[in-house]
């Protein structure tokens, strides 16, 4: 077995395990915050006195629950000892995300990280690019929520003027498909450490306070709420992101980086939608703002006609381009290092192969250059022409 084999099932294995861990902090996560926003004061005069906020009665699977909200714990009586914890499920999301990250990027540095026609990197200097950005991504944004924290407003704006920045930035510095996931790691890297550095350690500081018997202070639990709010924003850009790399069309031109900004803040306004439905506010604009943010960004990135060759191309002048520019991955046998398999099933190696994914090629690497990956074969602009007008003409063979 090679290394580029056994890596393959690496991914595959840590794709598949971040992909449960991610299910269940998100299913939890999102049901949470709907369960906060569809609690009614409680109806008995004793659980007032008990320290009850809300309660609320559903029904699932089959039988019938009564869920009831504490803010500071029970007064007048013990807090139960069997407590559940949900943090687990988001550091397994991290842990698993990191070793994608790790496996895919990083180990694939001078394919899936470094597009030399953007900036000519090392793999060292990539990798710690790669890794610096998560840290700082952190500190910044922890430091903007320290700062504005009785700001709301202003530190909404802060934040979203950051993760542009480093939207903008990373597309200036990676290939684009790469920028995508730096970007998704930086924000899931913020969710999670949000749970582990402010959520979980406030909950604990009340619940020391509460076994302790004395008051607890609210202003942990303020804390937590804060950045559980922000988390529960961050995930449907960082779900899109998840997913990205099955749409080049999106990172595949020099304004992909706009294209991300738009699709993510389409994806706030749709959990924004869905947060104020809870509490049977239904605010239509919100959807029809997120559908003209999408169409925005199919706006910008509209393919155009190819210029710069001949409409009169051959067969015989474009076979030694895929040949050399994009056979060496997608064959049955690649021979471009990190590639046990042609990348999505695509086959290019043959005629036959190539006129039945002439489309496809036309997509990826003529409409979007989001093909070759990280431009690693140095396929030039007018090879990409000379392509695309073999393809445009019918790529007859």
């Amino acid at each position: 077995m090679t290394a580029a084999y056994l890596l393959d099932w690496l991914n595959l294995v840590m794709r598949w395990a971040h992909l449960i861990a991610g299910i269940s902090w998100i299913g939890a996560s999102f049901y949470f915050v709907w369960l906060d926003d569809s609690l009614t004061p409680p109806e008995s005069p004793d659980d007032v006195r008990r320290g009850i906020f809300g309660e609320l009665w559903a029904v699932h699977g089959g039988g019938f629950y009564h869920n009831q909200k504490f803010i500071t714990g029970p007064r007048g009586e013990p807090l139960t000892q069997n407590l559940h914890w949900f943090k687990w499920e988001a550091y397994t999301t991290l842990i698993t995300g990191l070793a994608m990250l790790a496996i895919v990027y990083w180990a694939g540095a001078s394919t899936f990280l470094i597009d030399k026609s953007v900036l000519d990197l090392s793999p060292p200097e990539a990798i710690a690019i790669s890794a610096g950005s998560l840290v700082a991504g952190w500190i910044v944004y922890d430091l903007l929520c320290r700062v504005f924290a009785a700001r709301p407003a202003l530190l909404w704006t802060a934040i979203c003027a950051v993760l542009l920045f480093a939207d903008w930035g990373l597309f200036h510095v990676f290939g684009g498909r790469a920028a995508y996931i730096q970007v998704g790691s930086i924000v899931g890297t913020i969710m999670v450490l949000n749970v582990f550095f402010i959520i979980i350690p406030g909950q604990k500081a009340m619940l020391a306070q509460i076994r302790a018997g004395q008051e607890p202070d609210p202003r942990p639990g303020q804390l937590g709420k804060m950045r559980s709010v922000h988390n529960t924003y961050f995930t449907l850009p960082v779900l899109f992101i998840m997913i990205s790399n099955h749409y080049p069309m999106t990172y595949g031109s020099a304004n992909g980086w706009i294209v991300l900004a738009l699709i993510s803040v389409a994806g706030v306004l749709v959990r924004r939608f869905f947060v104020l439905s809870h509490k049977h506010r239904y605010v239509v604009g919100l959807p029809v703002a997120a559908a003209l943010a999408l169409a925005a960004a199919a706006v910008v990135i509209a393919p155009h006609a190819t210029s710069g060759a001949s409409a009169n191309v051959g067969y015989a002048q474009v076979a030694p381009i895929v040949a050399e520019r994009c056979a060496v991955c997608h064959a049955a046998q690649p021979t471009e290092p990190g590639f046990a398999a042609p990348p999505a099933g695509v086959l290019l190696d043959t005629p036959a192969h190539l006129k039945a994914n002439a489309q496809r090629a036309y997509d990826q690497a003529v409409a979007t250059h989001a093909m070759p990956l990280g431009n690693v074969t140095h396929m030039t602009d007018a090879e990409r022409a000379t392509l695309g007008a073999w393809i445009t003409a019918g790529a007859r063979i």
